[in-house]
């Protein structure tokens, strides 16, 4: 008779082979009453984020994903949970059939445990974790992991196509050599709020707001260069993986895309004494908001056009939008984007409450739209 620890092990392991897999009628029981079980975190956000900022625990930030056949997902979802929250892994991890794309980070005394534990799952055994290049310990103060249609939201029907089909993967050096081939285009497969602080040398930038959107536009912007080669990047080479397969079976001809994304072309640099060809900073999704890889500021403060590339949310809950702000606008509009929202951002909970219904900001909670300062300057109106 199986041990609780290896039907566990089981589950794990079971998780992502195929649905004709069979399980007996105790495990199948055991699965149900698992899966009831409420594993997510339960303390209020704002106190989870104070604890982080307090804390001076030392934490080790990285990225991680992998392609994969999952059979059941949820299932997968809460033993991924179990595992990692023992651990005090904080962070956001996305779970769907075709596999697992994680940000997250681990305290630096449970590192090693935590790569066991990880690689201890078949199809994760062994796969490259981005570490972040700038790392506070402060950049998740809570685990969610959540199960998706995709880990990427690309819009694609992968039946269509072979998503193994990828591009050539290419580490710093050939990447340095083939980039500075006349004939060769690097486009840059990541959203405007991303590119705009930070780019690789003569990279095409499409403006929007979506990698969804992205995939037709840059086919659109290249279909008469089929025969060129084509270098595509991305933070940490998730959404380049699926987008040169997909350009390849539309017809390029030579595609390939940078190994590991950013983070890990910045890695190599460094460790090679690389002339690096990023400039400007490493937009990331956590609270950090960007890590600097290379040495120049190439972004300007929405509202005054001053130099910065410092990433902020609209400190009104109601607008929550993304926008570059500098120290003397974000002390000018206290953290808002707008006197309206500064405004709006003073009035007792109750009264924004109400108001909310009505009123119209710049963004809608947690936009990363584009933000236009036009009217940063109206104040608050209530009819």
């Amino acid at each position: 008779m199986q041990s609780v620890a290896q039907r566990e092990k089981f589950y794990f392991c079971a998780a992502f082979k195929s649905r004709a897999q069979p399980y007996g009628d105790n495990l199948q029981l055991s699965n149900r009453k698992f899966l009831n079980m409420k594993l997510y975190n339960k303390v209020n956000n704002d106190e989870l984020k104070q604890r982080m900022l307090e804390s001076d625990e030392a934490r080790v930030t990285l990225s991680f994903y992998q392609y994969a056949n999952i059979a059941e997902p949820d299932r997968f979802r809460n033993e991924l949970y179990v595992l990692l929250d023992k651990l005090g892994v904080f962070g956001r991890i996305y779970v769907a059939r075709e596999g697992v794309n994680g940000q997250i980070s681990v305290p630096e005394s449970n590192f090693q445990a935590f790569k066991e534990a990880l690689y201890s799952i078949p199809f994760l055994s062994g796969i490259r974790l981005n570490i972040a290049i700038e790392d506070d310990g402060k950049s998740f103060y809570k685990l969610k992991i959540k199960v998706r249609e995709k880990i990427v939201a690309d819009g694609l029907d992968d039946s269509t196509f072979d998503p193994t089909n990828r591009g050539t993967a290419l580490k710093a050096p050939e990447f340095n050599e083939l980039a500075a081939q006349q004939d060769t285009i690097i486009v840059d497969m990541r959203n405007h709020y991303e590119s705009e602080v930070g780019y690789f040398e003569n990279a095409i930038r499409p403006d929007v707001e979506t990698f969804r959107e992205a995939l037709p536009v840059v086919e659109k912007m290249l279909e008469d260069k089929k025969e060129q080669n084509i270098i595509m990047y991305c933070t940490g080479g998730i959404r380049c993986e699926k987008a040169s397969a997909y350009y390849k079976h539309k017809g390029f001809k030579n595609v390939f895309m940078v190994e590991g994304g950013i983070i890990e072309y910045a890695r190599q640099v460094d460790a090679l004494g690389l002339e690096n060809k990023f400039i400007g900073k490493n937009f990331v999704f956590d609270e950090r908001m960007g890590e600097t890889i290379g040495n120049q500021i190439v972004a300007h403060c929405h509202q005054c056009g001053a130099s910065c590339d410092t990433h902020v949310n609209c400190a009104n809950d109601a607008c929550h939008i993304l926008f570059i702000q500098c120290p003397e606008c974000a002390e000018k509009y206290q953290n808002c984007c707008s006197t309206k929202c500064a405004d709006f951002h003073q009035l007792p909970e109750e009264e924004q409450k109400l108001l909310r219904k009505t009123m119209k900001f710049n963004g809608t909670a947690f936009s990363k739209g584009r933000y236009k300062a036009f009217h940063k300057d109206e104040g608050l109106v209530m009819h």
